[in-house]
């Protein structure tokens, strides 16, 4: 028989454990609300375009590209700012227009950073919103504040601009220094072997592409004959930092590992990874697995390669269980090109396939397939499979995620389109201005409008088409999309609409 203390024992007992369940089921609902909290991922190709993948008609097999597509929401209207790469990722990490800022060009490899640290950027955004944020990739917004010394840390960088962890490479391939930098520092950096940089002139006694032809395993098309290493010569001259220089054909699987490797230690936190690959721009240097598996030379393997190791990001997420809470945005800095400095037979291997799809020009121009690049968004159970018409920039990218993570940013350039990226709507902007060397044009609704250019119709050695022209051109891209037939002269009342537009926008005349 129970005594009265006994009971009494049980009764508290049975409290305790009520409030310890309690607080229990508070914690797990507490922990299971920031679970919720999606990371973000955005996977950023290297002169992709358009027509290159498999899911816009493209002949070389790209699968997990298209696993991305047939999961997520295509976006058939996306844009890249830009028709070159600096502008393209100064404006996907700013929101604003890179025309604004004179400086926003193709840098040099020794270029002082591009952005402001004061200035507002994605990274920024995420990382107030409680996310880990790492860069891993290319990089080519510039270094420092002027004068860098390579063999000390180097700042300011994307550390200094919301990322907490950062592996690139300062500039591009085919740009010294051929190092990668982390975190600030140089990896595997010997101070007895200490590296130096010019874009003015070489360093006496090191070889170049001019006097020691022997010396390359990679020849040079055009501009491409500085400094050689690892047989390929480069724009740019650089001495030292042996022990430091990357192995070309490991590139894409190195920071492939660091991208894993900001997953699988990130998983129990939110995170936001801006994974910018290096591929396809030159010089395309395939690991040897990925050799001849295209059938279309080196640029087409390199493609092949870069789709593989999205493969492999993409299972990484799949084991961490991370797939239903991730968002992922797939697309180009700018549209193709296939000879761009170096003799890789990308021309004459590349047969039926089209890298510009039903587009006009590429990397470097005006018309539609400089701008114009594959857009995706995937988000597994959240996100409807599909495509959309709406028309979106990476620009827009600034406002919707921080409307994703409930942040306020400054008025930019960038428009909140959440809505339309997780496919809940169909609206898009309006209008966009789009930008190649400098030179502007306007997309509104399905109408181009660009300015007269002075300066060559045709790149020569790259052999695209720049959009120059000493007249207006117009084009209706719901029925022409391939910018054949100019209506400025027959439309005229569109083509005032248009100008109009432009120059309320651009401010000029």
């Amino acid at each position: 028989m129970k005594t009265y203390s006994q009971y009494s024992l049980n009764i508290v007992s049975l409290v305790l454990l009520l409030l310890f369940s309690i607080s229990c089921s508070k914690s797990q609902n507490k922990k299971q609300a920031v679970s919720k909290k999606p990371n973000v991922i955005i996977v950023y190709m290297d002169d992709l375009g358009y027509g290159d993948v498999g899911f816009n008609g493209g002949k070389i097999p790209t699968p997990n590209m298209d696993g991305l597509a047939k999961g997520g929401l295509v976006f058939k209207n996306g844009y890249s700012s830009s028709a070159t790469c600096t502008p393209s990722r100064y404006a996907l990490l700013t929101g604003l227009y890179p025309w604004r800022k004179k400086e926003a060009k193709i840098l040099p490899g020794s270029a002082p950073l591009l952005i402001d640290v004061d200035q507002q950027t994605l990274p920024k955004i995420m990382h107030n919103a409680g996310y880990v944020t790492g860069i891993i990739g290319k990089w080519h917004l510039g270094l420092g504040n002027g004068s860098i010394n390579w063999n000390e840390q180097i700042t300011p960088g994307p550390n200094e601009l919301g990322f907490e962890t950062s592996y690139i490479m300062a500039a591009t391939q085919d740009r010294v220094p051929t190092v990668y930098i982390e975190n600030g520092y140089v990896e595997n950096l010997d101070k007895n072997d200490p590296i130096e940089v010019s874009y003015k002139e070489n360093f006496t006694g090191e070889p170049t592409a001019l006097d020691h032809p022997e010396m390359l395993k990679m020849k040079w098309h055009h501009t491409h004959n500085n400094s050689i290493v690892n047989g390929i010569p480069r724009i740019g001259f650089m001495k030292g930092g042996n022990r430091a220089k990357w192995v070309d054909s490991t590139m894409s699987k190195t920071f492939l590992n660091k991208a894993q490797n900001f997953v699988k230690e990130n998983k129990d936190k939110p995170f936001f990874m801006y994974y910018a690959l290096q591929q396809p721009h030159v010089p395309r240097t395939p690991h040897p697995k990925f050799v001849g598996k295209s059938g279309m030379g080196p640029r087409g393997d390199v493609i092949v390669e870069a789709d593989w190791t999205i493969g492999q990001l993409m299972k990484t997420l799949k084991n961490e269980k991370l797939l239903e809470n991730t968002l992922i945005i797939f697309s180009s800095d700018n549209g193709p090109v296939l000879n761009d400095g170096y003799y890789d037979e990308a021309v004459e291997k590349n047969g039926h396939h089209s890298p510009w799809g039903p587009f006009r020009g590429g990397k470097y121009s005006l018309f539609q397939a400089g701008t114009h690049v594959p857009f995706v968004t995937y988000w597994k159970g959240k996100i409807k499979p599909g495509t959309s018409n709406a028309l979106v920039s990476q620009l827009d990218l600034m406002a919707s995620l921080s409307s994703l993570v409930q942040q306020k940013i400054p008025e930019t350039d960038s428009e909140n389109l959440l809505n339309t990226f997780l496919g809940k709507s169909n609206v898009g902007r309006e209008e966009i201005i789009i930008e190649a060397m400098s030179r502007t044009a306007l997309r509104k609704g399905d109408w181009v409008m660009i300015p007269p250019y002075k300066g060559p119709k045709v790149l020569k050695n790259q052999n695209i088409e720049t959009g120059n022209s000493k007249e207006y051109q117009l084009y209706n891209l719901s029925e022409d999309a391939s910018e054949q037939f100019n209506l400025a002269q027959s439309n005229s009342t569109k083509l005032n609409e248009m100008i109009e537009v432009y120059k309320i926008i651009t401010g000029k005349d």
